[in-house]
């Protein structure tokens, strides 16, 4: 699903990525820790065609990226990834349900496609009756499942996530955190979750750790055990 092969990244004379192998199955709930500096959002933005690599290969869903032009990252980007951020980045001035459709309208959809999908999702959240409503009027933990909704518009491959409950409470927490696996039971999507937050490192399928630009440990999926 997604191969990322000795990508380093600079800014000016700091090198931040030191030559950083990854192999993510479909599927997988992965953590990605370490302390602050490590590299884990430049990464984590290299994969999501944020940023490029100043040498190596990022692969997502048998596509290299790193080779695609701007226009074409462009449309992967909204097709084929859908990201979270800390702090939800919802448009003020639009309600919950236009925050959702909006990658649909950017992939050309019609309103009435944007909208079933919106209306599927919000559901799912068990937000369907706050469609109306702006961000204002929102909870810190419905906005963020909104956000999430709006990842998932498009039905990506791939949901990238920063600090995604760094801004929440520990009730809204635990709820955003069993959100992931849900959706990955129900829509099949692979999650890559950079955070500082021990006790949803613990419940991915598995944690990386960073430190200094390097991966501190093993980054392959253990093998299930013979019964």
């Amino acid at each position: 699903m997604i191969d990322v092969k000795n990508i380093t990244k600079s800014f000016g004379s700091l090198q931040v990525l030191k030559g950083i192998d990854l192999h993510i199955d479909r599927g997988e709930v992965v953590s990605i820790v370490g302390p602050s500096g490590a590299g884990k959002t430049t990464l984590l933005q290299i994969i999501g065609t944020l940023d490029r690599p100043d040498t190596g290969s990022v692969c997502v869903d048998g596509i290299d990226t790193t080779r695609l032009s701007q226009k074409a990252l462009s449309d992967f980007r909204n097709r084929h990834l859908g990201f979270v951020f800390q702090f939800h980045q919802l448009l003020p001035e639009f309600t919950a349900i236009e925050n959702i459709m909006i990658p649909a309208f950017i992939a050309g959809k019609s309103t009435a496609q944007a909208k079933e999908r919106a209306q599927e999702l919000l559901q799912f959240m068990g937000l369907s009756d706050r469609a109306s409503h702006k961000p204002a009027e929102l909870s810190g933990g419905e906005k963020q499942r909104i956000a999430v909704a709006r990842a998932l518009m498009n039905n990506p491959a791939v949901i990238l996530a920063d600090e995604p409950s760094g801004s929440l409470d520990t009730h809204n927490k635990q709820e955003l955190h069993q959100l992931f696996f849900d959706l990955r039971d129900r829509f099949g999507q692979t999650f890559v979750i950079v955070t500082h937050d021990e006790q949803l490192a613990t419940l991915t399928d598995r944690t990386i750790h960073m430190r200094d630009g390097l991966l501190q440990s093993p980054t392959e999926p253990t093998p299930p055990t013979e019964p």
